[in-house]
């Protein structure tokens, strides 16, 4: 037999398997006892006797809890309930979501480090009402709350991809500070009081406002390379979308007379401006928001309307 080879027949005392394999005998006395390893023929004296497939097991037992898995995941693996790649994609996702926790507390304690007293209690408040690392559901309900009813559900959900901004996993203290601004901002408007009606979604305006977040949709986009090259508010493309996007939502042609009247009620909309500007501190001046795209193709209808072309 060659050297090093144990024989397969070979049994071993659970205080001597405790001893090969680096641990106590009450970790193997433990596992055996939940069914993680295999027992051999016990002695004459009634003592558990190990072979090497126990020996094997209790060896791959042991890397896995030292990296963290608990008992259940460890059991899939052993009885192949689950591949070892699962196992570990998972356990991977799980300790992601504990980092982003752990990164989320600590800028919000160096937060509340770099400030005074009297702007220390409003911070505390402020992330206080926060789960570490926050959801973005009291933005969604802000969202649904303020669109009109009866949204098509593929609108909605597009809508709330361009408008609810995703928490940074490394956020900086500044970043934690705005979201808790944010969430402070529309935990506040949604829990009751006049809701906010822009024209286009009244319904006795005969609007289709469904039609119109569609088009909006493509009119920001167009809008954005402007915003970020800092162009000023124009005529072009981005706006033409623009007011193609309300003159299709109500059924109606893109003339002069409508851009000035359409120019007059957008100027009237309720606006939600520290929305937007909170969340362009959390998402950064590389992100170009819906808000921030609106506003440029406003002023530029405000201005084609009057300069209209000869």
């Amino acid at each position: 037999m060659a050297a090093g080879r144990t024989p397969p027949d070979r049994t071993w005392s659970i205080g001597e398997l405790a001893e090969l394999a680096g641990v106590t005998v009450k970790t193997v006395r433990f596992y055996s006892d939940r069914g993680l390893l295999p027992e051999g023929p016990r002695s004459s004296g009634g003592h558990r006797r190990y072979g090497p497939a126990a020996l094997e097991r209790l060896r791959t037992v042991r890397s896995l809890r030292a990296l963290g898995l608990p008992l259940p995941d460890v059991r899939r693996v052993l009885d192949g309930d689950g591949t070892l790649e699962d196992v570990v994609a998972g356990q991977l996702r799980d300790v992601g979501s504990q980092l982003t926790a752990l990164r989320w507390r600590e800028a919000a304690l160096q937060l509340l480090a770099d400030c005074g007293p009297r702007e220390r209690a409003e911070r505390l408040r402020l992330v206080g009402s926060l789960a570490t690392p926050p959801g973005t559901a009291a933005l969604a309900r802000f969202w649904r709350y303020w669109l009109p009813p009866r949204m098509p559900a593929r609108v909605v959900s597009r809508v709330l991809e361009l408008t609810v901004p995703q928490p940074p996993s490394d956020p900086t203290p500044a970043q934690v500070l705005a979201f808790a601004r944010l969430h402070a901002l529309v935990s506040g408007a949604c829990d009751g009081g006049e809701r906010p009606t822009p024209a286009a979604h009244r319904p006795d305006g005969g609007h289709r406002p469904a039609v119109l977040y569609e088009g909006l949709d493509e009119a920001y986009a167009l809008a954005a390379p402007h915003l970020r090259a800092g162009r000023a508010p124009r005529e072009g493309d981005a706006l033409d979308c623009f007011v193609a996007a309300y003159a299709r939502s109500r059924r109606l042609p893109d003339t002069p007379a409508f851009r000035d009247e359409l120019s007059r009620v957008l100027a009237a909309d309720p606006r939600i401006d520290r929305y937007w500007q909170l969340v362009a501190e959390l998402s950064g001046p590389a992100h170009t928001t819906p808000g921030a795209a609106h506003d440029w193709l406003c002023a530029a209808l405000a201005a084609s309307a009057a300069h209209p072309a000869s």
